[in-house]
């Protein structure tokens, strides 16, 4: 294992009816509340309802920033942090999906720092303070709501950044199942993939003599892949939502990958691309995954192979390592294509004409990879396979 130091001091609030500890919550931050959310679901579903009321018993006064992309945007994170600095918010309240939750983070940062929180997304500088928040989750997918990580677009640039720091873990987090029933089924099936994408990339990690980290990680996918069936038949059942929903958290806050820093590659390579043409990051994620270990099989045939035994049910007798490995990347792809994920850029109508700028930009952005070092010439090869 590599060294490690363990720390997540968000307080996870998990089940049926749990909204209501926002009683007990926010009243411990201020009563100057920032309120952020999407694009207006949680009007349709009652979840802002329920919120305001329990805000307005509270005596709260609410301020409001709605309209948060699903790649969040720069601009409108600078929004937000100009509203906390002219209304001296004292407490963020992010109620929706990854999405708002990330802006929210960005938020929270940039409320307490004197330049442009861009300097803080792309590295150049630290926090040394931040708003505190918490999160109403509505949406299984990117376990934001436990992990003190975001991913901001810069539009202008057509940059999309990862960055992170412990001062932007969530206070606390509320996430009820029945939050999530309305999701439609294609954002369901992104969130699907973006978990285990999220697992995939702890798995394929260089750290030495993790065994146990790797069962948490084949655990976990075995959970998501027996229940995502059962779910897709039917986007209000309870158990399936429940267990979804609590994979996402796991799949993403230091628990499985303690001392196992995974590969992140293909997240980067991912974010090239929903920064030119703004899609899905589940999406696109379903469709690099499989090509981004095919392509490395000098180095992922080891844990691949693990992978296709152990939770795709491929019979090693007979066949190479390679071969095994290359048989669990066709049973990956199938699986996805099951539940309705896409397997081309051109199911969203991307072709080749900005493959070498989008690789350009993967590479520029951040170092890929960490069980193998990526270039410019190996994502153009990746994103030509995925065509």
């Amino acid at each position: 294992m590599h060294t490690f130091t363990f720390h997540n001091p968000t307080k996870l609030i998990f089940g049926k009816g749990t909204i209501s500890a926002l009683k007990d919550e926010v009243p411990r931050f201020g009563k100057k509340v920032l309120l952020v959310y999407g694009g207006g679901s949680i009007k349709r579903n009652g979840i802002y309802d329920k919120t305001m009321k329990i805000l307005n018993e509270l005596g709260a006064e609410v301020l409001e920033l709605s309209g948060v992309e699903p790649n969040p945007r720069l601009l409108t994170v600078h929004k937000g942090v100009e509203l906390c600095k002219q209304e001296n918010v004292e407490f963020l309240l992010a109620v929706g999906g990854g999405s708002v939750i990330d802006a929210t983070k960005a938020i929270a940062a940039g409320a307490r720092f004197d330049g442009d929180v861009w300097e803080i997304i792309t590295k150049k500088e630290t926090p040394k303070d931040a708003l505190p928040f918490g999160t109403v989750l509505t949406l299984a997918a990117t376990g934001s709501e436990m992990n003190p990580t975001s991913v901001i677009t810069n539009w202008d640039t057509r940059e999309k950044l990862g960055w992170g720091h412990p001062l932007v873990f969530p206070k606390f987090s509320i996430l009820d199942p029945v939050h999530t029933f309305t999701v439609p089924r294609d954002q369901t099936v992104n969130g699907i993939v973006d978990i285990m994408a999220h697992s995939l990339e702890h798995y394929f990690s260089p750290a030495p003599n993790v065994p146990y980290n790797e069962r948490m990680v084949e655990g976990l996918l075995l959970t998501v892949m027996e229940t995502a069936p059962k779910l897709l038949q039917d986007l209000q059942n309870y158990e399936a939502r429940e267990t979804i929903l609590f994979c996402g958290t796991m799949a993403l806050n230091g628990v499985v990958n303690m001392g196992m820093a995974g590969d992140w590659a293909t997240h980067g390579i991912e974010h090239a691309v929903s920064a030119m043409y703004d899609i899905p990051h589940g999406g696109g994620l379903a469709i690099l995954f499989p090509n981004w270990i095919r392509y490395n099989l000098d180095v992922t045939t080891p844990k691949m192979k693990q992978l296709a035994i152990r939770v795709f049910g491929v019979s090693p007798e007979g066949k190479s390592d390679r071969e095994i490995a290359e048989e669990g990347i066709d049973r990956l792809r199938e699986f996805w294509n099951s539940l309705g994920a896409p397997s081309r850029l051109a199911d969203y109508g991307i072709d080749d004409s900005k493959l070498d700028l989008m690789a350009e930009i993967a590479v520029s952005a951040r170092s890929l990879g960490n069980i193998k070092k990526l270039d410019k010439e190996d994502v153009y090869e990746i994103y030509k396979m995925s065509l």
